[in-house]
């Protein structure tokens, strides 16, 4: 029966690599629109903007990340995976899994993820993209995330889809850059699995704005809680890696953490 269970592990796993296609230009290249208050309508309208000139102007690099598995309470994981992804615009994603310690599930897992992700780019599928296509959105209040001033949107999303999230979303005032997205998945894909949280995090590296930090927590029926985290740990523009030179940017380590953390606003708390 546990066998089984695990088995349906990759399939809700893949949404947390499906948000790889989000990546985008660098903040500072996005003009600051943030001239006072600003109403939904407005809010969205800019973020949609903000989002389709980033994807309009990306260029090609390489990323490490870092996964993690974990079983409920555990504090030393199951499985620990490295892979690195390539990308070239518009639509040629590339993985090779570089190491793997552990359990062999976690490969086999993070596998699917950046199968599920390479397909979702090589298609130019939108079915992810927080947009008024995919979602109805209400204005949830303001925050301030890491000293950068956010507008919170609430996310409804318009289908019940496995590839789309109730939650919320934090937009930049300035950038109108997605900093953050928490909630859960609108639809299971299977019945083992009661729930799915999620937790992603954006931010700017190397010149690029990207996803940095992914939690993904199911909750499984019969074996309980299961915890998938990935963390970027280094980047390289394309060039870099061609002539295998100096000039990879390494990150500093970034703490799991968990959706529904109190601290997680002011950053990335540690996972329970």
């Amino acid at each position: 029966m546990p066998g089984r269970i695990f088995n349906a592990m990759p399939v809700l796993l893949l949404l947390a690599g499906c948000w790889g296609v989000l990546e985008a230009r660098a903040a500072d290249q996005i003009q600051s629109k943030s001239t006072g208050p600003v109403d939904l309508s407005t809010v969205v309208e800019r973020m949609e903007q903000a989002a389709r000139s980033q994807r309009e102007s990306v260029r090609p690099y390489v990323v490490t990340r870092e996964y993690q598995m974990f079983a409920k309470d555990d504090l030393k994981p199951k499985s620990e995976v490295t892979a690195q992804v390539s990308f070239v615009p518009p639509s040629s994603r590339e993985f090779r899994i570089t190491e793997t310690r552990g359990s062999d599930r976690g490969e086999s897992i993070v596998r699917h993820i950046l199968e599920g992700e390479q397909k979702t780019t090589e298609s130019g599928s939108k079915s992810t993209a927080i947009t008024r296509e995919n979602y109805d959105f209400a204005m949830a209040g303001e925050q301030v995330i890491d000293g950068h001033h956010c507008y919170v949107l609430e996310l409804t999303p318009k289908r019940k889809e496995k590839s789309l999230v109730r939650g919320r979303a934090w937009v930049d005032g300035d950038t109108y850059l997605v900093r953050k997205i928490e909630g859960e998945m609108a639809k299971m894909p299977s019945w083992w699995i009661k729930g799915v949280s999620l937790s992603l995090m954006f931010g700017e590296v190397g010149g690029m704005w990207m996803q940095t930090a992914t939690t993904a927590i199911a909750e499984l029926r019969l074996v309980g809680e299961h915890t998938l985290t990935s963390r970027l740990v280094s980047f390289q523009p394309s060039g870099v890696v061609a002539n295998n030179r100096a000039g990879t940017t390494k990150l500093p380590q970034i703490r799991r953490f968990s959706v529904g953390d109190a601290n997680l606003g002011a950053g990335l708390a540690p996972r329970r």
